[in-house]
């Protein structure tokens, strides 16, 4: 920070601008990134009240709406559970019994909700793995089925005429189109508004291979996250990738070499392990849930990767060097820049600020 000092007389101005340098240091200084945990004490159990109090089962995904409530898919738990911006715990839908019943708030049942996404009104749209069908949840706990038969297999069609296996990842662009990680089948679908499920790319065989359409291959992906521009990245768990799609369906590799492992660098030289879920701030930098490497990569705009936070399993809130995971899930950014981890092997929802 650089000032232009120019007619200034006298000591008291002095010192009145070395107090104002001083506080614009203080202020800075209290910006460094820090990993707290929002929610959860680290036991396995499905318990509402404070953020220091509550309990989750494998968490597995999270999302942020407008108003700073944070929504969780407690997968073992079977149920959505809320988070205020205060931190008090409830459960929206749901709970412990799997099943599958739409209805409201804990007459509802899932069976293993995995990816969650929320929409400009507050509705919330969820993969419910096990049911092999996306469910819609609104802000009053009114639970729905959205899309999906039921049976697992492979269909596109209209809301209950497509099929799903095993569904993962989702996530929602500016035009209110769903995009499913169908790990079961390999590919990433499509859900608009009117629930036409569509493939955007992937055609159901396992492996890997850039191009487009239903000429590109994944190998179980899990995690997807939108821009702006309507591209779609995801976590191509077993390739060790992140990928992007286009919106014509044009699928290329960002980052990984496929090699099971890890290191940073550039992007054909970095290595993953089993990247679960990733999110993109405004700057358009992408962050991974490297879920086995148990830490949070970054991909900047040029191709680079590092470690933002994370460096073996354990538990551990602090500065980002120190911070410990384990099994980290999912991740979410809010408008307000703050990222939340569904800290799974942990049952903990985890925070970092100020990254």
């Amino acid at each position: 920070m650089k000032y232009g000092i120019r007619n200034i007389a006298g000591p008291a101005c002095c010192i009145a601008l070395l107090s104002i340098y001083l506080l614009a240091c203080s202020d800075d200084d209290d910006k460094t990134a820090t990993v707290t945990t929002l929610a959860g004490t680290g036991a396995e159990g499905h318990i509402d009240g404070s953020g220091a109090t509550a309990k989750f089962n494998s968490p597995s995904g999270v999302a942020a709406d407008a108003q700073g409530n944070v929504y969780v898919t407690d997968f073992q738990n079977c149920s959505i559970r809320k988070i205020t911006a205060s931190g008090e715990v409830s459960s929206l839908a749901g709970k412990l019994d799997p099943g599958y019943i739409d209805a409201t708030g804990e007459l509802a049942k899932f069976y293993g909700p995995n990816g969650v996404a929320v929409d400009q009104d507050g509705n919330l749209y969820i993969a419910d793995e096990g049911n092999h069908r996306i469910r819609k949840v609104t802000p009053a706990g009114e639970v729905t089925t959205f899309a999906g038969s039921g049976v697992m297999g492979y269909a596109d069609g209209k809301g209950n005429e497509a099929q799903f296996h095993s569904p993962s990842g989702i996530t929602i662009d500016t035009d209110g189109n769903l995009y499913i990680a169908d790990q079961g089948n390999n590919c990433i679908r499509k859900i608009t508004p009117g629930k036409i499920v569509t493939t955007l790319a992937g055609n159901g065989e396992a492996d890997y291979k850039d191009g487009a359409g239903d000429n590109a291959r994944f190998y179980r992906p899990t995690g997807v996250a939108a821009d702006v521009d309507g591209n779609i990245y995801v976590a191509d768990l077993f390739n060790h990738r992140i990928r992007k799609i286009t919106a014509a369906g044009v699928v290329s590799t960002v980052a990984g070499i496929g090699v099971m492992g890890y290191a940073n660098g550039s992007a054909d030289e970095a290595k993953f392990r089993y990247p679960a879920g990733l999110a993109l701030d405004a700057q358009g930098n992408i962050y991974v849930a490297d879920s086995e490497n148990q830490c949070i990569r970054k991909i900047d705009k040029n191709g680079t990767v590092s470690t933002l936070a994370g460096s073996s399993e354990g538990f551990g809130d602090g500065a980002l060097g120190v911070a410990l995971f384990r099994y980290p899930r999912e991740i979410e950014i809010d408008a307000q820049g703050n990222m939340y981890i569904a800290d799974a092997g942990n049952n903990r929802i985890r925070k970092i600020t100020n990254f």
